[in-house]
């Protein structure tokens, strides 16, 4: 049994199918079932039972997921201590990240990281959340900013410590931005636009309670850029959060938090198992002492 193979093995247990893992690992699907298959042999134990959609895993294979995770870890980390002896980082850093106020975060990171290791360059792929998980399940980013909720089982992740408080947008001349905060009367005859994500829709819809079905949902949008150019031209006013709403404002737009208050918490998430190349090792390693709450 070697690491190559566990990775191997967990890459199929993310993914609940052979073929997926195999597109992933880069290799094909005959190889891959006969790894399993020897490395079943090897242990004399069945891990999988295979389903028609999808494999699920035995008590026994429970078992070595747990184990070949800590094994992986240990290997990963050994490697990385002998690696960044030699302090020579250089290479691409993908990030995917949304709109919103742990960007702030983020970019002083990425500065802080740059001056120390100036021959790492980076490529920044703004989109929504489910946007970037895609982007990163098919390997094209290396780390993503997500706000949650997420399905989080796939990722390694750092929880950040900024919070991002929901509220709306409207434009400067409507009356409510004469006020200091939304309740949910305020708007639950105002033409809105909500975020398109349906788990961030989850989210409002716990706020609104039973007022959800009654509200006048005009548009729905995945980025707020777009949908702050709806709000200047009267079509209605966006639900969202403030840091996104941080980087867009004007005169001709007003930001009020709502109240009862409501937040979400920001992640600096990966995939699991995935090897990363020099520098996205050391970015992921040195994120989690600078971000993380």
């Amino acid at each position: 049994m070697d690491i190559r193979v566990l990775r191997y093995f967990l890459t199929v247990v993310r993914e609940e199918n052979i073929s997926r893992a195999a597109e992933i690992l880069f290799i094909t699907q005959p190889t891959l079932s006969r790894q399993l298959q020897e490395l079943e042999k090897e242990l004399n134990t069945k891990l999988f039972i295979r389903g028609k959609s999808k494999i699920t895993l035995t008590e026994s294979g429970m078992l070595l997921r747990r184990r070949a995770e800590e094994l992986i870890e240990l290997a990963d980390k050994t490697e990385r201590e002998f690696l960044f002896k030699e302090e020579n980082i250089s290479g691409t850093i993908s990030v995917g990240c949304g709109e919103t106020m742990a960007v702030k975060a983020l970019s002083e990171f990425i500065a802080a990281f740059s001056k120390e290791y100036p021959e790492v360059r980076f490529e920044i792929y703004t989109g929504a959340s489910d946007h970037i998980k895609e982007e990163i399940d098919r390997g094209l980013l290396d780390v993503g900013l997500l706000m949650e909720p997420i399905e989080i089982e796939k990722y390694e992740y750092i929880r950040l410590k900024q919070t991002e408080r929901w509220g709306v947008v409207l434009r400067s001349d409507n009356p409510l931005c004469e006020k200091n905060a939304i309740s949910v009367g305020d708007i639950l005859d105002v033409p809105l636009i909500l975020p398109r994500r349906l788990g961030t829709q989850g989210v409002l819809r716990n706020w609104f309670g039973e007022d959800f079905n009654h509200l006048r949902i005009i548009a729905t949008g995945n980025l707020i850029a777009n949908s702050a150019r709806l709000v200047m031209q009267g079509l209605g006013s966006a639900v969202t959060i403030e840091g996104a709403v941080d980087l867009y404002q004007n005169q001709q737009l007003c930001f009020r938090p709502l109240v009862p208050k409501l937040e979400n918490n920001s992640v600096l998430v990966w995939k699991k198992y995935q090897p990363f190349g020099q520098a996205a090792s050391k970015f992921i390693e040195l994120s989690k002492y600078a971000l993380k709450a």
